[in-house]
C-alpha cells in the first residue's frame, strides 16, 4: 500500500535498523486496525523542529516530536513525523533509558497519534504511555 520513509534534516544522525523499524511500524498500525499509507519519519535537530513548531503550531518551545496527520482514507494512516534527536539524547539521560529505546518510544508515539490517540489530558497520556510500553515490548530487534 504505502511506504514508510526515513529522512535526516539538520543533523548527521543516521537511523539504524530501517527495515526492522518499517516492519514494527506496520505491525503496530495493523494491531490498531489500520493499514499504512505514506509515512515520513524525519530525524532532525532541535532548531529544525523548533522552527516547525513555531511556523505550524505557533508554539515557541522545544519538543521531541511533532506529528502531522495526512490521512485521507478510512482505515489508512499517513503523515509526517518530525523527531528532534537532540531531545531524544537529553530525554534518554533524564529518564535513564537508552537512546535507542527513547527514539523508538517517540517514533511509536507519533504512529499512535496517526492512529488517533491523543495525550493532552491525564487519562489520554496514561493510555498513550501504556500503548508505547506495549509496542516497545513487542519489538523483535
Amino acid at each position: 500500500m504505502g511506504q514508510i520513509l526515513f529522512f535526516s534534516e539538520d543533523t548527521t544522525y543516521r537511523l539504524k535498523h530501517k527495515i526492522a523499524l518499517r516492519i514494527w511500524i506496520k505491525d503496530t498500525a495493523e494491531s490498531e486496525g489500520f493499514r499504512v499509507g505514506d509515512i515520513n519519519v524525519v530525524i532532525c535537530s532541535d532548531a529544525y523542529l523548533l522552527a516547525i513548531n513555531r511556523q505550524y503550531l505557533q508554539h515557541d518551545t522545544f519538543t521531541d516530536i511533532v506529528t502531522f496527520d495526512h490521512s485521507d482514507r478510512e482505515g489508512v494512516i499517513a503523515g509526517d513525523v518530525f523527531i528532534s534527536i537532540d531531545r531524544i539524547h537529553e530525554n534518554a539521560t533524564k529518564f535513564g533509558v537508552t537512546e535507542r529505546d527513547e527514539l523508538h518510544r517517540v517514533i511509536i508515539h507519533g504512529i499512535l497519534h496517526l492512529c488517533g490517540y491523543r495525550d493532552k489530558k491525564k487519562a489520554e497520556k496514561a493510555q498513550m504511555t501504556e500503548k508505547e510500553d506495549f509496542y516497545l515490548a513487542r519489538r523483535a530487534f
